[in-house]
């Protein structure tokens, strides 16, 4: 079962020139609708870069982001207060 998709002409531009050089390149003519699903399928790691690439900013950080600055904490096993904060930001 196949369903049209209406593109804007931008895109299917660049679709086409996709074809063109995966032909040129590979030898190999790749339908439209092969292109699109193998973008779909192949693109993206995961549903949630797929979701998170539609965001109008990094925030909130990605799991693996939020791990990589987890990783570089450390325990100084000093108290610090909102005015020790100041003190080293503002002097």
């Amino acid at each position: 079962m196949t369903t049209e998709v209406k593109i804007h002409e931008d895109a299917k531009s660049r679709l086409e020139e996709l074809q063109a050089e995966i032909r040129l390149q590979t030898g190999r003519n790749v339908t439209r609708q092969e292109l699109v699903a193998h973008l779909i399928n192949d693109a993206y790691e995961s549903r949630s870069d797929v979701i998170n690439s539609f965001r109008e900013s990094s925030v909130p950080l990605s799991e693996d982001e939020k791990e990589t600055m987890r990783r570089g904490r450390f325990r100084s096993d000093v108290e610090t207060d909102e005015s020790d904060i100041d003190d080293v930001l503002y002097g």
